[in-house]
């Protein structure tokens, strides 16, 4: 017969699934259900088989690494895996009040550290690894997409428009576009499984009381669950919201964050796909607007004292994004002005700002409030 504990811990790793099913279609399928590619049952559907994909073969590395090498696996007792699943619960409940995406993963891992913490088993090598890339992996999206908005997006935007199906014909260009939109939408549901199934289940696979695959499952049915629910709202927001984020832009971010995290989750390392998200908008923003000077201008320009004039980054992403129809040959590095390229910002300082701030608060709380908990409580 299970026990009202187990039955709780069950319920709280449902609550931790089900959202990450509502906020994370939104992520890898808004730009699919923005451009009526698809629609919002068939994204739900993608979602929750590609979920289910990522977390039973990739992912797996990640429950292994949360449920057991973080901590020793006898520390997680099913009290104690209930606590901290209902840390994570409730890093999202507030991340969803103050309306911006939280880290699970990494509030995940800080309520796992701070039951390390407070019984001096956390194996500091591991945790140092798993912090090492929570630092490298922004830096690293940041500069990948940068170098790709620099170098190589005004070129792929000039041959590669990507269209709202219903303003084209059924040419060969728009077939190809569904195909890479529905694809890459896809691919970023397996990577937001293989990363996000751990923070479900880890604690209670790590406690012995559910199996790998058990959890598997109940985390990729509650995601799904999440997807064909709350996430039609999310879908509507993301959807809509990326008018400022053309739609060839979008599918760039997804590529490069995706595959960040695909390849960090393989070597077992829980990461957050939306803060990797983040910083490749900014970093491809930033570098197209750079292309309005030379390296050797912009060296120039900073020796003497001065600050090279570049382009608002928002602006210079959507400037070209249909060059291939209307001009010429995309111009080389240096010719373009900042007026050119574009004149108004993506990215507001304020909003930016909170959602760092929470970020950093989010996994922060957790770890400390699960260090206090595990300190002065015994849970057994």
């Amino acid at each position: 017969m299970i026990s009202v504990l187990l039955l709780l811990g069950l319920l709280v790793a449902a609550f931790v699934g089900f959202n990450i099913g509502g906020s994370s279609t939104g992520v890898a399928f808004g730009p699919a259900v923005g451009s009526r590619t698809v629609s919002k049952f068939w994204a739900a559907a993608l979602m929750t088989g590609f979920a289910l994909l990522g977390g039973a073969t990739v992912g797996t590395r990640v429950v292994e690494t949360m449920g057991g090498r973080i901590v020793p696996s006898e520390q997680f007792t099913l009290a104690a895996s209930v606590g901290v699943l209902f840390f994570v619960g409730l890093a999202l409940l507030v991340s969803n009040l103050f309306g911006v995406p939280a880290s699970t993963s990494m509030t995940a891992v800080g309520a796992i550290a701070g039951l390390g913490v407070a019984t001096d088993t956390i194996q500091w090598a591991v945790m140092g690894r798993i912090v090492s890339w929570w630092l490298v992996a922004p830096v690293l999206a940041f500069w990948i997409c940068a170098v790709i908005g620099r170098y190589l997006y005004p070129h792929v935007t000039a041959r590669v428009t990507l269209e709202d199906p219903e303003t084209e014909g059924r040419t060969t260009r728009e077939l190809i576009g569904t195909v890479l939109v529905v694809a890459i939408g896809c691919y970023m549901a397996f990577s937001a499984g293989a990363s996000n199934v751990a923070n479900a289940v880890a604690p209670l696979v790590g406690s012995g009381q559910l199996g790998l695959y058990q959890g598997v499952l109940l985390a990729g049915g509650t995601i799904g669950l999440g997807a064909f629910t709350i996430a039609r709202r999310t879908l509507d927001t993301v959807g809509n919201d990326l008018t400022d984020l053309p739609l060839t832009a979008a599918l760039i971010v997804e590529v490069v964050s995706a595959t960040i995290i695909t390849l960090l989750s393989a070597a077992g390392i829980p990461a957050s796909l939306a803060v990797s998200a983040t910083m490749c908008i900014v970093g491809l923003g930033w570098g197209r607007a750079t292309r309005t000077v030379t390296l050797s201008d912009a060296t120039a320009e900073v020796v003497a004292g001065k600050r090279p004039e570049i382009a608002a980054s928002g602006a210079a992403l959507a400037a070209n994004e249909h060059a291939g129809d209307e001009a010429g040959p995309v111009p080389s590095i240096g010719e373009e002005t900042p007026e050119q390229v574009g004149a108004s910002d993506l990215f507001d300082p304020a909003t930016t700002g909170r959602v760092v701030m929470l970020w950093i608060l989010t996994p922060t709380i957790s770890a400390v409030a699960s260090f206090l908990l595990f300190r002065f409580v015994t849970l057994t």
